[in-house]
């Protein structure tokens, strides 16, 4: 505890997003800095210090999923952020020595592409015939605190920070002007919940999964897992049943299931087109991993290409967002709404322009596009603009699709050198 000092606390607040909705207590980044920050950090410093220092519940808001369901988030208040920043950058310390490699969700220098590097090289590189697409139900709603707490003191020793843990897990939720009581769970949105729920995972499902690939695999098996979203590549098939029993089994021992309908053993790799034409069965099933479906196909030269395409719900959901932005900006100037598209498409880009996926780019860059185009024309009654007159526009302002990601492997070897 003595490692959270008023110096930490105070460059938390500085590493906290500046725009993110406020709590139950309504204070904004700006306004908690705006007049004697140092008085009001040294003043939590010393409640935090002398136990003073209590958890105010969570504001729930509620954002869509890609399935059309609704997904609970956990917005804290401005000096839980702040505490819970500065906890989560000594616990890092600590757990980044522990966790295993094949584990890429919300660590320092780990991002999304890295995981689905790991994972196209695997399947392009390695010999994989199987896919184990497992998803977890409700994972970070069914966290079970008294396990979490087990878990945790394995590698905390000082008390005062399993406590301050503790109040965080059971502040409770605001749900309008009600508090309920949180007996499970993480709640998503936090600053503190994807390191926690890491450390979850790490024990009950990473070591686990480690010693089993060791003791009881007959062939190659490769894991990659970001936070939640699990992938395991099998060799042979008798591992792959093997293991599907046998980790529903072991999450069940601290309160998880898999889905049993999104989890699913599917047939997948360089050899699965060939296999399933000589059975008589069709093309291997797609799955999706951090955005992207992952598809076999083939190159040019015919040889084995892993193709990775944007999700088309996830597209369907960000067009949805847009055409509503659209419509609350629609009597802005071209200008003052070309210049916030092209923050957003260039943003996409970032994240979906990888290699194989030049299509979806374009389908989304045009489907933006008439998004623009319609609402330009809902202005008034004379409003109509010509698909000539948009496309200078859209010249003028959305960025052209490009590929910017290197291609899986080349990006793997560069950063896991032989």
């Amino acid at each position: 505890m003595h490692h959270l000092t008023a110096a930490l606390l105070r460059q938390s607040y500085f590493w906290l997003k500046r725009n993110a909705a406020p709590g139950v207590d309504g204070v904004t980044w700006e306004a908690y800095g705006a007049e004697n920050l140092d008085e009001r950090i040294i003043d939590l410093h010393a409640r935090v210090h002398r136990g003073a220092y209590r958890a105010l519940p969570s504001r729930r808001k509620m954002i869509p999923k890609p399935d059309g369901r609704e997904r609970p988030l956990g917005i804290a208040s401005l000096e839980d952020k702040i505490v819970q920043r500065a906890m989560v950058e000594i616990l890092n310390e600590i757990y980044e020595a522990d966790f295993l490699g094949f584990s890429y969700g919300f660590r320092p220098g780990r991002g999304q592409h890295d995981a689905l590097d790991a994972l196209a090289y695997a399947i392009t590189r390695t010999p994989v015939s199987w896919i184990l697409d497992a998803d977890l139900r409700a994972y970070f709603d069914t966290v079970s605190h008294d396990w979490l707490i087990r878990f945790l003191e394995h590698r905390i020793g000082d008390p005062r920070v399993i406590r301050l843990i503790r109040k965080w897990l059971q502040a409770g939720v605001m749900d309008g002007l009600n508090v309920v009581e949180t007996t499970k769970g993480t709640p998503q949105g936090s600053v503190i919940s994807p390191l926690l729920a890491n450390v979850y995972l790490h024990y009950s499902f990473d070591l686990w999964i480690h010693r089993w690939r060791k003791r009881h695999a007959t062939g190659n098996i490769v894991v990659v897992r970001y936070a939640d979203d699990i992938v395991v590549g099998l060799q042979h098939y008798s591992d792959a049943k093997a293991l599907r029993s046998q980790l529903e089994t072991r999450l069940a021992m601290f309160s998880l299931t898999l889905h049993p309908e999104k989890t699913r053993l599917i047939e997948f790799g360089r050899w699965a087109d060939e296999r399933r034409r000589k059975r008589g069965e069709g093309k291997p099933e797609p799955f999706g991993f951090l955005g992207f479906l992952h598809i076999c196909a083939k190159s040019r030269q015919g040889h084995f290409l892993l193709r990775r395409q944007t999700r088309p719900d996830r597209m369907r959901i960000t067009l949805h967002a847009i055409g509503e932005q659209l419509r609350k900006r629609m009597h802005q100037s071209v200008e003052e709404q070309g210049r916030w598209l092209q923050s957003v498409v260039r943003g996409y880009f970032a994240y979906h322009a990888v290699p194989t996926n030049g299509p979806a780019l374009c389908n989304f860059r045009e489907r933006v596009t008439r998004l623009w185009r319609h609402a330009l024309s809902r202005r008034s009654q004379n409003a109509y603009t010509p698909w000539r007159t948009m496309s200078a526009i859209t010249k003028t302002w959305l960025p052209t699709p490009r590929i910017i990601h290197p291609w899986p492997q080349d990006r793997f070897a560069v950063n896991h050198p032989m």
